[in-house]
């Protein structure tokens, strides 16, 4: 998948919105890798890393008798991974640029994690058979993913629809699938996972930085709604001026979009 095709913008700009998620998601992404059992000395992946914030989650958790890869087709964002690991001294993660419809290798790693990628592709499903390819036998895929529809502003506001409308639209028109996260655990289950377990969190607040992300996430699909014709730029600079409004009012409550996580174990051999 080109970052050409890739809904929300890279570089720079998409790496600040990515450290304000990383820092809303991980309470429960932490959740999540316990659940699944990343443990010490296994060898795991980061598929679409991004910045690199849950790699390094990754990397402490299996610690130095293990490893942690993150892959992004966003070579900035691996550029600015790299300077990071290298400035606190991590010694058992690395970050290479890379493309997942590529491929992973066989039967390599013991736990592959994938968080909001799914929903960009134009054929998810390879990309569930791909990773179930690339874990070991009892190996573990660990999705995190969106349904845009639980997204929600109380008191209701006319600009906050305009936002989920533009953002569902981009992403079927750029070929990705905003509502994906409720198919996730059945493609598990159609690629050949076992004991398949989804839950569901939102981060949802009153104050605080989850309320920023609609704001952000919409001047980062910007371009794409443009290209697109989805929404003009004059329409995106005004409604991401109202989002940053409403996330200042106390008496505004955001949810953004319901995220479905998802354990399966591999129960097939490799191919």
């Amino acid at each position: 998948m080109s970052e050409h095709h890739y809904l929300i913008r890279g570089g720079l700009e998409g790496r600040e919105r990515l450290r304000v998620l990383g820092r809303v998601m991980r309470p429960t992404t932490l959740a999540l890798l316990e659940r699944a059992g990343v443990t010490s000395g296994m060898r795991v992946v980061d598929v679409g890393c991004g910045g690199g914030d849950v790699t390094f989650d990754l990397a402490s958790l299996v610690g130095l008798t293990g490893s942690a890869l993150g892959i992004d087709i966003d070579e900035t964002k691996i550029e600015l991974a790299r300077a990071d690991a290298e400035q606190v001294g991590v010694t058992n993660v690395e970050f290479r640029v890379g493309d997942l419809t590529d491929g992973l290798g066989e039967a390599t790693y013991d736990a592959i994690y994938v968080r909001f990628v799914l929903t960009h592709l134009h054929d998810p499903q390879a990309a569930v058979d791909i990773m179930r390819r690339a874990l070991r036998p009892g190996g573990r895929l660990i999705v995190e993913d969106i349904d845009f529809r639980g997204s929600f502003c109380e008191p209701e506001h006319p600009d906050f629809e305009r936002y989920e409308e533009i953002y569902e639209e981009s992403a079927r028109r750029n070929g990705g699938d905003p509502w994906i996260a409720l198919r996730v655990p059945a493609m598990l289950v159609a690629a050949g996972f076992a004991r398949v377990q989804p839950n569901v969190v939102q981060p949802a607040d009153l104050v605080g930085e989850s309320k920023l992300m609609p704001a952000l996430t919409l001047e980062n699909i910007k371009a794409t709604a443009i290209r697109h014709g989805v929404a003009g730029e004059e329409e995106i600079d005004r409604l991401v001026d109202v989002l940053y409004e409403l996330a200042g009012d106390p008496r505004t409550y955001v949810a953004n979009p319901r995220m479905v996580q998802v354990i399966g174990e591999n129960a097939q051999p490799a191919d």
